[in-house]
C-alpha cells in the first residue's frame, strides 16, 4: 500500500529535507546488503489486485471511500480514481500449496468486496481498462480525495508544464491533450511479488525483464480506450505517456521517463536501480522523516527506510524493486511484476502469476544468466512488441530469432515454466490447473484482449458508442462471474445492447467523432460532393490546427445555387460558410444541447474542446435517441437494441 499521509503543500525546504533522508536511507540499505543482513533462505510470494467499481448502468461508480468504510484497511485501500479499490493479499511462503492459498484468499477478499459493494448498488469488475470510462471521468472530480494523490498531481503538473500529450496508434488512433494525471486511473492491474535475497537479486531481476514480453503476450486484457482499438495491452502505452513529464527538446539529450522498462541490466546490486532513480528523478512527495536509518542499522536494528519506500512508489518501473520488513522483523527485497492487467477472471490472473513464477525459476535453470544470451535492447523491444500485438507478436529469444510468441510459449517456455514450478515444490495438480489455462489460451490464440476486440467487431455499428461499450462490459461481467477462463468465453452479442437514459446524459456519450471537414479556401463543389458521398448535411470548416472557424450546411448550398449563374464559378468555402457557429463541449448535458438547438433554430452542433473540433451531433442523432428511449418507456424494459447506423 502506498503512503497516504502526505501534506498537500510541498515546500522546497521540505523536499530538500526529504531528499536528505532519502540519501541516508540509501546508505543504510547499502550497509544492510554489505553486512548480509537482508533476509535470505526463504521465498515468499504476494499480490495486489485493483478492481473497478460500476454503478447499475455499468458506468464508473465514484464510491470507493464509502465502500471502504465497511472493509478492513489491512487488505483494502484506495486507488487514484474514486471508481477503483485495491486489495492487498497476505504474503505466502513459496511452497507446494502457495498458489492455491493465494487464490483462495483472493477469491475471499473479492467476495467480501462484492458483498459490501452490492449493498450500495455497485458492481465490481476485473479488467485492465474499464470500457465505459469517458474523458469526463478523468477530471479531479474523479480523483480520490486523499492528499497523496493531489500532491502527486500538482508536482507532476509543474514538471509537465500543466499539460500531458497522449498518442497511441493501433487499429484505431487516439490523440489527447490532458491537464492532470487522471489518465493513470484508467489502468487496473494484478501485480505479483517475489521475495529474493540480495545476492540473487541481479540474476532474478534480469530474468523478470527478459520474460516480461512472452508473459505479457498471452496475458493482455486492455485493448481499448474510449472505444478505440489500440494496443493489445494499452495500459503500457497509456501509463507511460499519462505521467510523462519530460519537456520536448530539439537537442539529442536523453531523458528517462518515470514509467519505463529500464535502461540496462542490473550488474551487481539492487542499489544500482535505487541510485539511478534518485539521481534521475526529483522527489514528488515530502514527509517529515524522524528515523536516522544509518544509526538504526549501526545499532543492529531494522530500518523502515520510509523515505526510500515513498520515493520508490513514485517511480513506475514495469518491474520494480521493493524493500520491506518481514513479519519476523528482518529486512527483505522483493521483485514486483507490474505488467499484468486485472482480469479477465481470477483463474486467468492466477494462471498468469503461475507462468511468471515458473519462468522466474525455469529460465535461470535452463539459461543461467540470461544477459549473456539476450541483449537488453532486445528484451525491451520484445516488451513493446508484446504490448502492441499481444499473442500476435514476433519475439527474439536465445536460439530462436523472430519467433511467433505462440510458438515460443508452446515449444519452449511453457515446458520451462512447468519445470520451474516443479523445482519450487509446487504440487502437480496446481501446475496442471494453472498452466493448463495458459496452454488453452496459447492453443486458441484467445486472450482477454482478443475477446474484447472480436466482441467489439461483433457488435458492429449498432447502438451508440456508449451502448456498445456497456454491452461489452455487461458480457464481461456476466462471464467473469461464471468463472470460466477467457479462452472459453463466447463473444458479446448485439442482443446485449440496451438504451438507457444515462448513456445519453452528456454529448460525449453519443457524438460522432469520425468527421469530414474542409478548410475555408476549399472549393464549395467539394463540399457538395462530400455531402452526396457521405449522406451528410453539415460540413465543419477548420484551420490547420483543427480549430473550428465555420460551418457549411445543405441550406448554404441551396442558397448559393439559387443565385443563378454566379454558382458556376469556383466559389471558396469562406464565401458561404456560417462564421458564428453555435457549439457545445463533450461534457455539455444533452438537455442543454437540445435547448440550444431549439433556441438557435439549427440542426447540428459542432462539439469543441477549447476551440478545437472533436465531434458533431445532429438532429438525426437526437431523433434516434428519442425513438430508443420512447420505446423503452412504452415497453417497460430496461432498454432495447437500436437499429443499424445509430450515431
Amino acid at each position: 500500500m502506498g503512503q497516504q499521509s502526505v501534506d498537500r503543500d510541498q515546500s522546497a525546504e521540505a523536499l530538500r529535507q526529504f531528499k536528505r533522508s532519502l540519501l541516508a536511507d540509501l546508505r543504510a540499505l547499502e550497509t544492510l546488503i554489505e553486512e548480509g543482513r537482508i533476509e535470505s533462505g526463504v521465498r515468499r510470494i504476494g499480490a495486489e489486485q485493483e478492481v473497478c467499481l460500476l454503478d447499475q448502468d455499468l458506468l464508473p461508480a465514484y464510491c470507493n471511500l464509502a465502500i471502504l468504510e465497511h472493509l478492513d484497511r489491512e487488505h483494502f485501500t484506495t486507488e487514484v480514481g474514486r471508481y477503483n479499490i485495491e486489495l492487498n493479499l497476505d504474503p505466502q511462503n513459496l511452497d507446494g500449496g502457495c498458489l492455491d492459498r493465494l487464490e483462495a484468499q483472493l477469491r475471499a477478499l473479492l467476495e467480501e468486496l462484492r458483498a459490501k459493494a452490492a449493498a450500495q448498488g455497485v458492481e465490481t469488475l476485473l479488467v485492465g481498462i474499464l470500457p465505459t470510462l469517458e474523458m469526463s471521468d478523468l477530471t479531479l472530480e474523479g480523483m480520490t480525495p486523499v492528499p497523496r494523490y493531489y500532491a502527486i498531481n500538482e508536482a507532476m503538473g509543474r514538471l509537465a508544464g500543466g499539460e500531458y500529450h497522449l498518442r497511441i496508434r493501433g487499429q484505431d488512433e487516439l490523440l489527447i491533450r490532458h491537464d492532470n494525471v487522471m489518465l493513470e486511473s484508467c489502468n487496473t492491474s494484478f501485480q505479483v511479488h517475489l521475495q529474493v535475497s540480495a545476492e540473487e537479486f541481479p540474476l532474478l531481476y534480469n530474468t523478470a525483464l527478459a520474460i516480461a514480453a512472452p508473459v505479457l503476450a498471452f496475458a493482455t486484457n486492455s485493448p481499448m480506450l474510449f472505444g478505440r482499438r489500440l494496443w493489445r495491452e494499452t495500459r503500457i502505452a497509456l501509463f507511460q505517456q499519462a505521467i510523462d513529464t519530460r519537456p520536448s527538446t530539439q537537442h539529442l539529450r536523453e531523458q528517462a521517463p518515470r514509467v519505463s522498462f529500464g535502461r540496462r541490466w542490473v550488474e551487481r546490486s539492487v542499489l544500482e536501480i535505487f541510485q539511478e532513480d534518485v539521481a534521475r528523478f526529483p522527489a514528488l512527495l515530502a514527509v517529515p522523516i524522524e528515523e536516522d536509518a544509518p544509526a538504526v542499522v549501526a545499532s543492529g536494528g531494522t530500518p523502515q527506510l520510509r523515505a526510500l519506500r515513498l520515493f520508490n512508489g513514485t517511480v513506475y518501473r514495469w518491474v520494480r524493486p521493493c524493500y520491506g520488513i518481514s513479519e519476523n522483523g528482518k529486512p527483505h527485497l522483493r521483485i514486483e511484476n507490474r505488467i499484468l492487467p486485472a482480469g479477465p477472471t481470477v483463474i486467468d490472473e492466477m494462471a498468469n502469476a503461475a507462468l511468471w513464477y515458473g519462468l522466474m525459476r525455469g529460465v535461470p535453470l535452463a539459461y543461467g544468466d540470461i544477459t549473456k544470451k539476450l541483449a537488453f535492447g532486445t528484451a525491451r523491444e520484445n516488451f513493446t512488441a508484446a504490448a502492441r500485438l499481444g499473442s500476435g507478436a514476433q519475439l527474439d529469444w536465445p536460439d530462436h530469432p523472430n519467433i511467433p510468441a505462440q510458438q515460443l510459449l508452446a515449444e519452449e517456455l511453457l515446458p520451462l515454466a512447468r519445470h520451474g514450478l516443479a523445482d519450487l515444490g509446487i504440487e502437480g495438480g496446481s501446475i496442471d490447473r494453472y498452466l493448463g489455462v495458459i496452454e488453452e489460451r496459447v492453443r486458441r490464440l484467445r486472450t482477454g484482449a482478443v475477446w474484447q476486440v472480436y466482441s467489439w467487431d461483433e457488435l458492429g455499428t449498432q447502438g451508440s458508442r456508449t451502448e456498445r461499450l456497456a454491452a461489452l462490459t455487461a458480457s464481461m461481467l456476466s462471464q467473469q462471474r461464471e468463472g470460466k477462463p477467457v479462452s472459453e468465453w463466447k463473444l458479446a452479442a448485439p442482443s446485449e445492447l440496451v438504451a438507457r437514459p444515462r448513456y445519453y446524459q452528456r454529448i460525449e456519450q453519443f457524438m460522432s467523432t469520425e468527421l469530414f471537414t474542409v478548410q475555408e479556401e476549399e472549393l464549395v463543389d467539394l463540399v457538395a460532393a462530400m455531402m452526396n458521398w457521405r449522406h451528410i448535411r453539415h460540413v465543419p470548416v477548420e484551420d490547420n490546427e483543427q480549430r473550428l472557424v465555420g460551418l457549411v450546411t445543405y441550406r448554404n448550398l441551396i442558397q448559393m445555387l439559387a443565385r443563378g449563374p454566379e454558382a458556376s464559378r469556383a466559389v471558396p468555402v469562406a464565401e458561404i460558410m456560417h462564421r458564428k457557429v453555435v457549439t457545445v463541449t463533450p461534457q455539455t448535458p444533452t438537455l442543454e444541447a437540445l435547448a440550444r438547438m431549439r433556441e438557435s433554430q439549427i440542426t447540428c452542433l459542432p462539439v469543441v474542446e477549447g476551440d478545437r473540433l472533436v465531434g458533431m451531433v445532429t438532429e438525426r442523432d437526437f431523433l434516434r435517441l428519442s425513438q430508443a428511449l420512447f420505446e423503452r418507456e412504452l415497453t417497460g424494459r430496461p432498454g432495447r437494441r437500436l437499429g443499424q447506423g445509430a450515431a
